[in-house]
């Protein structure tokens, strides 16, 4: 007879339209959450399956357009062995190894290398001549690309005037960026390295070196070249590149202007298939400039 009255008098006998309700919003929300899995792994799949026939656009120009830049017919049966290859079809020639090494082998290169940092403070007393950098550059012009398309272009600016222009791109788009853009953890992690949109360096500096991308090449006949793995391949040779001015006594930064690169390519002039990767200043560091004191972490 309680159990009788406690139940006909329990808050769910007497609200359970209420109860009912609640039950079919919380059904009704799995239901949604399932089919919103569902469709997102359903797209990565077509995405998947679309990558295996048809290549980034932006890195691989050509798999999906012709070598004029024209969007390609899904049903373009080309045969395979009606493409000419880019580059001329030559014997190769015999190689012996590497022939010139360091003395010291890699542990001159490591104390080389090791010996390398960040500099965000340029002396404007010393100036290296512009041989210096050309040779630099020169060195990084070796490095490895994607069918040996060399996909990059160095532009060495030392005119103060456009030094000067390009300090105002890159400061009014980076005070944007650590204002709102930038996740709040991003710029928690650059407060130990004294970082802000505040960049002197940009006209301190003597040279500031801009390494472009080559989206895509050009044939003689004024047909497109595809440039394989480009980015890769640019970054590559600017490992060279800062391997190289270290070696030449001078300092330099690796900087990665968000949101400039539109901006600044039409600054320098540079054609559409082109596309700002790093800016490095470079230079002789200042008399009393300090940088972090970092370590390195172990093998």
């Amino acid at each position: 007879m309680e159990l009788n009255s406690l139940f006909l008098n329990s808050w769910l006998v007497k609200n359970w339209k209420i109860a009912l309700a609640a039950l079919l919003v919380i059904a009704l929300a799995n239901f949604v959450r399932y089919i919103t899995k569902l469709q997102r792994y359903t797209k990565i799949f077509e995405f998947s399956k679309h990558r295996k026939t048809l290549l980034d656009g932006e890195e691989y120009v050509g798999a999906d357009f012709n070598s004029k830049g024209n969007k390609r017919a899904p049903d373009d049966t080309t045969p395979n062995n009606s493409y000419v290859p880019a580059l001329k079809v030559d014997k190769h020639v015999p190689f012996n190894g590497a022939t010139v090494t360091l003395p010291g082998g890699p542990k001159q290169f490591y104390e080389l290398a090791n010996n390398r940092r960040s500099v965000r403070s340029y002396s404007a007393k010393r100036i290296p001549p512009l041989e210096l950098i050309e040779e630099c550059i020169r060195a990084a012009s070796t490095a490895p690309s994607g069918a040996h398309t060399e996909p990059w272009t160095f532009c060495v600016i030392s005119d103060p005037n456009i030094k000067q222009h390009i300090r105002e791109i890159i400061e009014t788009e980076e005070e944007m960026n650590y204002a709102q853009r930038m996740h709040r953890q991003w710029t928690a992690d650059l407060t130990p390295l004294r970082t802000n949109h505040i960049k002197p360096y940009l006209t301190d500096a003597p040279y500031l070196i801009l390494v472009f991308k080559q989206i895509y090449g050009y044939l003689p006949n004024g047909e497109r070249k595809q440039h394989y793995y480009n980015e890769i391949s640019v970054a590559i040779a600017t490992g060279i590149l800062l391997c190289a001015l270290q070696a030449a006594g001078l300092n330099s930064l690796v900087t990665t202007p968000l949101n400039c690169g539109l901006a600044l390519r039409k600054l320098l002039a540079r054609p559409e298939n082109e596309k700002l990767l790093l800016l490095l200043p470079v230079g002789y560091a200042a008399d009393g400039c300090v940088v972090p004191d970092l370590k390195r972490k172990a093998l």
